[in-house]
């Protein structure tokens, strides 16, 4: 009998032999499609960085020029920086003032918003009781009135209420104006939190109200800079609301105050001035954003993450 020293091959070694053999699978036709369409994507994107970024930095630039050189080379680099005309929209045009009235009425109604609307989207994701529904589209109905509608009465309503021509009225309107978009955005927000931590706190004695400050509403500190942020660009830039409820010269806000601006500086030729106070007025928002551009998009991915 005939024996070999050679062993017979494994299993696994026929396995991954007919599997060498086998023959190359097709590249899938759609690669190619997918990568034109990455490059497309990219291309728009990067276009309108461009249409977005190169106003701004024009108006910057222009802001720090003279006259005379706004006029002779638009697309020019300044002579040297003219820091005058900061100081001069500041004090001369009243920024300073339109500055102080903005920031107030925008702080007070920012704090106010969040606060009421974090409280009614709490109640409204968590609790169940006979008008929750029809109250959650109350507000969702209010996300789709224009606002135009309301200012005749409004401006009747606040003028019967001794509101009108106030910095205290201006918040209110923010407030109820700002309150739909909050209620939707926090609702849907405060849904995705974990129950469990609510119903622990529960059992260990806490109230209602202290478990929404002390537990739930850090929870939803994302969700809560999201929509102060959106909430502080729509308050920041409302120009109709304060036009027709606040037409005392002392406590208009930034808004009426860049277009006085426009008016009077067009007329004496003060372009310089113009483009610094508008560049003042776009600053705080710019900031806003860049800083808190993490959180915005935290808040607005939490909900499909969890």
């Amino acid at each position: 009998m005939k024996t070999t020293d050679t062993p017979p091959p494994a299993e696994g070694t026929e396995a991954a032999t007919r599997v060498a053999k086998l023959p190359a699978a097709p590249q899938e036709r759609g690669g190619g499609r997918g990568g034109v369409l990455n490059v497309f994507s990219h291309g728009m994107l990067v276009l309108w960085a461009v249409m977005v970024v190169l106003p701004l930095l024009w108006a910057v630039m222009t802001s720090f020029k003279d006259d005379r050189s706004i006029f002779t080379s638009p697309w020019g680099l300044p002579d040297r920086l003219h820091f005058e005309n900061w100081s001069r929209a500041w004090s001369q045009a009243h920024m300073s003032d339109y500055f102080l009235n903005t920031i107030l009425v925008v702080g007070c109604s920012l704090v106010g918003t969040l606060v009421l609307g974090s409280m009614a989207a709490y109640v409204l994701a968590r609790f169940e009781f006979p008008l929750n529904r029809f109250v959650y589209y109350l507000f969702v109905g209010g996300m789709s009135f224009p606002v135009m509608l309301a200012l005749v009465p409004l401006f009747y309503v606040m003028n019967n209420m001794g509101l009108l021509n106030t910095l205290p009225g201006l918040v209110l309107v923010y407030i109820a104006y700002s309150l739909p978009f909050t209620v939707f955005f926090l609702t849907s927000f405060f849904r995705t939190l974990p129950t469990s931590i609510a119903e622990a706190a529960f059992v260990d004695g806490a109230s209602h109200t202290r478990t929404f400050f002390q537990i739930m509403l850090p929870m939803a500190k994302p969700g809560l800079i999201s929509v102060g942020i959106f909430n502080f660009l729509g308050q920041w830039n409302q120009y109709m609301l304060p036009t027709v409820l606040n037409t005392d010269p002392d406590r208009k806000v930034l808004s009426q105050g860049l277009v006085e601006l426009a008016v009077s500086q067009g007329y004496k030729g003060d372009w310089s001035g113009l483009f610094a106070g508008l560049v003042m007025a776009m600053l705080p928002v710019l900031a806003a954003y860049v800083i808190f551009q993490r959180q915005v998009v935290a808040g607005l991915t939490a909900g499909a993450l969890k």
